[in-house]
């Protein structure tokens, strides 16, 4: 399986563009930039799936070599979209592919009802391409070039866009699965809890990305005097999820959704350096 960290940043990506706080600031005297969270996966090289499409999507698809189009001039590698929310942040980008031939997009059914309904991506999609969606629940879906992908649903936090809508699977971690290599990606970028069935979920995976929006349960209170807590917000911070991963030595950790007052975010690197602080672009095979 190859994978490629398309974008590591939270909602507005780093530095935001209307924001002078200290991190922003830092970022922009170290020359740091992180575009927002967004993945890119693929069992043959051939056929790659998003997982989620930030609003910088054009940006990283053109950042990516892997993704380029061809060999005519309309073809692209691209085959579909995994959404974990239907947050703005992982939602947007489903815009810039509307000039696609076919696209299938993959979400939990709160996740679908809600592109249909109060952010309706879905119809507008529907009018330039030819879409499918797809309910997923806890079993395996195939993906073409070979991967695996299943969901656990780990959060019930609603955009605020769908405040009142019904359901309760709104946040969902993706395991994919090569069947070939037997490698294994676990890819929660938005998680709010670590559970006995998330505990099974990385059990045999070779790299888990997690939600590294915030170093401390209360970050936004130290820099900007205000706010909630990060657990309050729907993410574990990662004070509390590091020291869990030295159980699994074997298992490589990286941290993505980075917040803009998250020091890791321009430091990259976390305190107890038990995981990776990757930059956008980074790349590896399982």
């Amino acid at each position: 399986m190859r994978v490629r960290l398309l974008g590591t940043a939270a909602g507005g990506g780093l530095p935001q563009w209307n924001c002078a706080c200290d991190g922003c600031a830092r970022a922009r005297a170290a020359g740091v930039n992180r575009t927002q969270d967004c993945v890119a996966v693929s069992g043959d090289g051939r056929a790659w799936f998003l997982l989620n499409a930030s609003p910088d999507l054009r940006t990283q698809l053109a950042a990516a070599p892997e993704l380029a189009p061809g060999p005519g001039r309309r073809d692209t590698p691209l085959r579909g979209v995994l959404l974990s929310t239907a947050e703005l942040d992982h939602t947007l980008g489903l815009l810039t592919l509307r000039e696609a031939s076919a696209l299938t997009l993959y979400g939990s059914s709160c996740v679908l009802d809600a592109l249909a309904g109060p952010f309706p991506v879905r119809p507008l999609l529907a009018r330039y391409t030819t879409l499918h969606c797809a309910a997923v629940g806890g079993g395996e879906i195939d993906l073409d070039g070979g991967l695996r992908a299943r969901a656990l649903t780990v959060g019930s936090k609603r955009p605020r866009y769908a405040e009142g809508l019904p359901g309760d699977d709104w946040v969902l971690a993706y395991r994919v699965h090569d069947p070939h290599t037997g490698g294994v990606l676990v890819y929660a970028p938005c998680l709010p809890a670590w559970s006995s069935a998330f505990e099974e979920l990385t059990a045999d995976a070779g790299c888990v990305v997690l939600d590294g929006t915030f170093l401390h349960d209360d970050e936004l209170r130290r820099s900007t005097g205000g706010g909630g807590t990060a657990t309050s917000m729907g993410h574990l911070p990662i004070e509390v999820s590091e020291p869990l991963l030295p159980r699994r030595p074997a298992t490589r950790y990286m941290y993505t959704h980075l917040n803009n007052t998250n020091p890791a975010a321009v430091a990259g690197t976390t305190p107890r350096s038990a995981a990776e602080v990757p930059a956008d672009g980074a790349s590896f095979e399982l």
